[in-house]
């Protein structure tokens, strides 16, 4: 998940314009005809440091255990737990009928040091694995969700060209772990945002972003090789932040590094932008709930990236919507609202022609986000600094995604509970002048 608060475009664009190169190219479920286990990928999608606890030593827990307490950090403790409660959190999700589970595999927990791999811990992950798999759902397995092992920081982070082989080797062992299971791959979460948060951690200084981006793409390129060599049919990505009006520049630092390397589009969205607005601003002091989240957006960006990679499917690899501590947003638009407005425009998009594969919900539960348990995503909202016994309590949105996963989407005749901003910029000038559509049958996403 974006975490704008620590998030610095500017510094990671003008450090890394400069060096760009041209692109060197352009239970396991029964698969269908098409490579695809599934017609359509309904899911929820958590990440390991965010909720696992238990946490072992990595560049985020290093810098949460430095400047918790100050400047709004809080502690981080067992965040909500899943790594005891992931039967119980897989079993929510199986019951709201979606078939997709995304979850990370934290490095450091199954390499603590060079050449040591933690077999403990590794069979951990074969319960969570199996668990996915015995509720009838597809694993989807992120490689790099942020965080890396301690002593992956100390050789030098992504600077380090030894850091590369590392991961891959790390890579080879979890691949070859889940080659059987129908899993979908992730490399990197959001490759863009991964180098701020490691300026924000300090693992990384911005003169080292142009030999880190290069490492990256490097690893994304090698690992999508190694996953194939494991399992010709696997499906991979690196899903890619979007970020409202600037997509088309932002993606020439790694979407167009390693376009041929993709299977599938993997899109983060989060926040639209049009003329009446311009609040996403707000994220830029962490104040993400005060972003008026704009859900027809997600229909320009799957556009965008249908018309640039018309043959490539497409994947809501995250969607969201942040509350402060819960509270609504306005007392008119709740959770459920906006999923159901949200998956309104993504039923427009595969009526109108794109290749829309998929959608996971960002998170199925409330997690740490990068700093602070403020921001709340979950469908189930969970009071980590306030409730020690981290009850799973249902927004409404859980009703509502448990109808949507029923019926294929929102109803014929649906009404939008938010209407669309004027003159959206979300890809550009490009969704202003071609607007969507609001009229003609809806395609069901199943």
């Amino acid at each position: 998940m974006v975490r704008a608060r620590f998030y610095r475009p500017a510094v990671v664009l003008a450090a890394l314009g400069a060096v760009l190169t041209a692109a060197p190219g352009a239970g396991a479920v029964d698969e269908g005809d098409d490579g695809w286990s599934r017609s359509f990928y309904w899911g929820v999608a958590t990440s390991g440091y965010q909720v696992e606890g238990d946490a072992p030593d990595s560049n985020w827990q290093r810098w949460v255990e430095e400047n918790a307490g100050s400047d709004g950090v809080d502690p981080y403790r067992d965040a909500v737990d899943f790594r005891h409660r992931y039967a119980e959190d897989i079993q929510l999700a199986a019951d709201m009928g979606v078939n997709t589970f995304r979850f990370g595999v934290e490095w450091a927990r199954v390499q603590p040091a060079p050449g040591v791999w933690d077999e403990a811990e590794l069979a951990y992950y074969d319960d969570v694995v199996a668990h996915v798999l015995d509720a009838g759902m597809t694993p989807m397995i992120t490689l790099n969700h942020f965080t890396e092992p301690g002593w992956v920081t100390d050789q030098g982070s992504w600077a380090a060209a030894e850091t590369v082989d590392d991961f891959l080797a790390y890579g080879e062992r979890i691949v070859e772990r889940y080659q059987d299971t129908g899993a979908l791959w992730v490399t990197f979460n959001e490759p863009l945002v991964l180098l701020s948060h490691e300026m924000t951690v300090g693992a990384l200084e911005w003169w080292e972003l142009p030999a880190a981006r290069a490492n990256v793409v490097d690893a994304h390129r090698r690992a999508y090789d190694l996953i194939h060599a494991v399992d010709e049919d696997a499906k991979v990505t690196s899903n890619q932040a979007f970020i409202s009006g600037f997509n088309g520049a932002t993606d020439l630092l790694f979407l167009e590094q390693f376009a041929d390397k993709l299977d599938f589009i993997g899109i983060d969205y989060y926040y639209g932008l049009s003329l009446d607005n311009l609040s996403v601003i707000a994220a830029a002091s962490g104040a993400f709930w005060d972003v008026r989240l704009q859900p027809e957006g997600i229909y320009y960006a799957l556009r965008a990236y249908h018309r640039r990679f018309p043959d490539l499917p497409l994947f809501i690899v995250e969607n969201g919507m942040p509350t402060n501590n819960g509270a609504l947003r306005d007392p008119e638009i709740t959770r459920a609202d906006n999923l159901n407005d949200t998956i309104y425009w993504v039923q427009r998009a595969k009526a109108d022609g794109m290749n829309v594969i998929g959608y996971n919900y960002w998170s199925l539960t409330d997690n740490y986000e990068w700093g602070t348990y403020r921001a709340r995503f979950g469908l189930y909202t969970v009071d980590v600094l306030d409730d020690p016994t981290l009850e799973r309590r249902p927004t409404d949105a859980v009703a509502a995604y448990t109808a949507l996963t029923a019926n294929g989407g929102v109803p014929a005749g649906y009404e939008l509970a938010q209407r669309p901003g004027l003159c959206n910029l979300v890809d550009s000038l490009a969704s202003c002048l071609d607007p969507a559509r609001e009229d003609g049958p809806l395609a069901p996403l199943e």
